[in-house]
Order: structure tokens, then C-alpha cells, then sequence
């Protein structure tokens, strides 16, 4: 199976106060640590979003984890472990997708944690959550996670891709 092809539709307000489309297309991707990522919507960590008649706004991209009040939409292909990049060379993953890698922890590969909330929704194919002490649970298209800002790593052992859609919700670390 191949990976799901990602396209992102955005409406807005003209200043006749019509809803129109204001943009249809592929979203920015970019690969970084073997996965390709499309990094598809943010809203500021401010807080300061608005809607309707306020011109054209570009999403907030990076870094790729939200601060704040800040919010992050992402699509992420997940490749089997047999075709990941295994330190290729290849573009500065840090980049590709500013503040990715860096939460990542050199001595145990895959495994982070963010000051995040995050929902995760598989697509498609099947994936690991791996959390402390080795415990995981399988995921499967359909299944949605809520990742409450705790230590984790994603392991594909499959086959074929796996496509993950995520929102990253900034929060505060008690």
C-alpha cells in the first residue's frame, strides 16, 4: 500500500463577507528522521487567532511544536523500520522541520517528550506507541490517540507506511 496522498482545502471570508475558498493544494512536506512529514495548518502561540474578515492569514508552521496557546496540524508517513533512513545523508532534519528532532533523545532513538497535548488519528497502516518501560499498544487505522505530554516513541514494524494525522496542542507542564 502506498501512502495516502495529502491535499489541504482553506476557506476565508471576502470583503464582501462571503465564504470562499482561498486555497486548494499539497500542503508543505518535507522529510526529517526518515518520516515525511506534511506540516499543514498552525494557529500562533499567542493565542491571537482570529477569524472572518481578517485578510489573508498564513499558518503558523514552526516550531514544529506548539508554545502556548499555540496549535500545530500535521500528516506524518511513517515507513517500516526496513526502509527508514538509517543516517543517509540527506537535508539537516533540523532544517526540514524546525524543533522536530530536537526533543528527540540521542542515547534512545525515537523516544520524546513535548510540553504538548496531541491527537493522533491513524489512517492507515499499523504502528507502535511505545511508552516508558517497554509498554506499547498497537495502532490501527481508526484508532485515535490522545498524547498527554508523555515520554513516547512511534516504531513501525509493519510492512507498508503508516499515515498518521496529528494536532498538537501547546500546554503547560505541571
Amino acid at each position: 500500500m502506498t501512502a495516502v496522498d495529502i491535499t489541504c482545502v482553506v476557506t476565508d471570508v471576502n470583503a464582501d463577507g462571503k465564504a470562499v475558498f482561498s486555497s486548494v493544494g499539497a500542503p508543505r512536506s518535507a522529510e526529517a528522521g526518515g518520516m515525511n512529514i506534511y506540516n499543514v495548518w498552525g494557529t500562533p502561540d499567542d493565542g491571537s487567532v482570529t477569524v472572518g474578515r481578517g485578510g489573508t492569514v498564513e499558518p503558523v508552521l514552526f516550531p514544529f511544536f506548539p508554545d502556548g496557546n499555540g496549535t500545530r496540524f500535521c500528516v506524518v508517513h511513517f515507513p517500516p523500520a526496513s526502509e527508514a533512513d538509517h543516517g543517509e545523508e540527506g537535508a539537516d532534519p533540523e532544517t526540514t522541520q524546525p524543533g522536530l528532532i530536537g526533543a528527540f533523545e540521542a542515547d534512545n532513538p525515537g523516544m520524546h517528550i513535548t510540553d504538548s497535548i496531541d491527537y493522533g488519528v491513524c489512517l492507515s497502516g499499523e504502528i507502535y506507541l511505545e511508552l516508558d518501560d517497554d509498554a506499547e499498544q498497537r495502532i490501527t487505522p481508526g484508532t485515535v490517540v490522545v498524547q498527554r505530554g508523555t515520554r513516547h516513541a512511534w516504531r513501525n514494524r509493519g510492512t507498508e507506511v503508516c499515515t498518521m494525522v496529528y494536532v498538537l496542542c501547546g500546554a503547560k507542564r505541571a
